[in-house]
């Protein structure tokens, strides 16, 4: 095994991408992505069998599209990485069970990790020898924002030390998304309908809650996040209107909704950086892709002279990339590979970087 320059296929199926990524080292050779969001937005969101059963389909054709466009040949792969957790159950089996199956026909060691951490390591790929970007430093403060996650990380060491400081308590912001735009209307997934509604929209139009931000809250909660009071009260300030027979400004609820959300994500993201002395601070997560939380990121960490960090956005969605990228820097450091009785855990700790 190249120890140094690892070349590692890495497999992302917790929710419903079917994610295959090959990198060499922290030099990214191919990201193949393969979606089934189109069958779950019948159903206004994810149903786990669909998406279990959309993984056993796509995931041979993936592979083979992703070793195709790295050039490579599945024997020169030196190791096999894939998500172990957290995700849905039945969507991370497949995933596990195909990575035990390639790594055993292979003859090739298998490195069980962790979805969330993946989100940080995919920080550190390259698309070429001369990107001229300074790598990751540690430690960083990372906020993770996904349909299924909002956790905010202390990462000391990428591969030996990561905390989590706080999480949502109750809905994740992607789903909190999900969930206002069936209230107005808006086609799944509804962070992009959120993010086109808003820009017509005055985000200062209606004040709604910024949860867990009351002084009581900061006391217990002050990395937490809570989206459900959001939520319900987009829909009372909705239904208000609509029992008085007026029209609802969809574009202002959008976009006042969508103001609370990144307030309250970069007020705590911020708070802590400056309260544990971390003058840097990387986004992760579909999320991510927002345009209003990019652009308030910036201004929030300008202001506070903390560094900011955003992959590309092609990265920031649940890919095989960023799960291949943590496997090489376990090897890199020297991790002994997982062993083949490790299986999918739905509430994997983040603390746990590899199982």
């Amino acid at each position: 095994m190249n120890r140094l320059n690892p070349l590692v296929l890495g497999i992302e199926t917790s929710c419903d991408e079917t994610g295959i990524g090959i990198v060499r080292g922290t030099t990214l050779l191919s990201n193949t992505i393969a979606s089934s969001m189109e069958e779950h937005a019948r159903y206004g969101g994810v149903v786990p069998e669909v998406a279990a059963r959309a993984h056993l389909e796509e995931l041979v054709p993936a592979i083979s599209a992703a070793v195709a466009e790295a050039g490579i040949r599945l024997t020169d792969l030196d190791a096999i990485a894939v998500t172990s957790g957290p995700g849905l159950a039945g969507a991370l089996m497949v995933g596990v069970g195909a990575a035990k199956a390639l790594a055993v026909a292979l003859g090739k060691p298998i490195y069980a990790v962790n979805h969330l951490v993946g989100h940080v390591g995919v920080d550190l790929l390259r698309n070429g020898a001369d990107d001229a970007d300074e790598p990751l430093e540690y430690p960083t403060i990372a906020l993770l924002v996904s349909g299924g996650h909002t956790s905010l990380l202390l990462v000391r060491d990428l591969v030996s030390d990561v905390e989590l400081l706080g999480e949502t308590i109750d809905d994740a912001a992607g789903e909190a998304f999900d969930k206002v735009a069936r209230i107005l209307g808006l086609p799944y997934p509804g962070g992009p309908e959120i993010d086109r509604a808003a820009l017509e929209g005055d985000p200062k139009a209606i004040r709604f809650p910024r949860g867990l931000s009351r002084p009581k809250d900061m006391a217990l909660h002050r990395y937490d996040f809570s989206f459900s009071g959001l939520k319900t009260s987009v829909a009372r300030w909705v239904e208000q209107r609509q029992d008085a027979g007026e029209i609802v400004p969809i574009a202002d609820v959008a976009a006042s909704f969508r103001e609370a959300v990144v307030d309250i994500l970069l007020t705590k993201a911020v708070a802590a950086c400056v309260d544990l002395e971390v003058p840097r601070l990387l986004l992760g997560g579909g999320v991510i892709a927002n345009a209003r939380l990019r652009e308030l990121a910036e201004e929030r960490t300008d202001a506070a002279g903390i560094a900011l960090r955003i992959p590309p956005l092609s990265l920031c969605t649940d890919n095989g990339a960023m799960i291949a990228a943590l496997g090489a820097q376990l090897i890199v450091a020297g991790h002994e590979p997982s062993s083949l009785g490790f299986g999918a855990d739905s509430t994997l700790p983040v603390s746990d970087i590899q199982v």
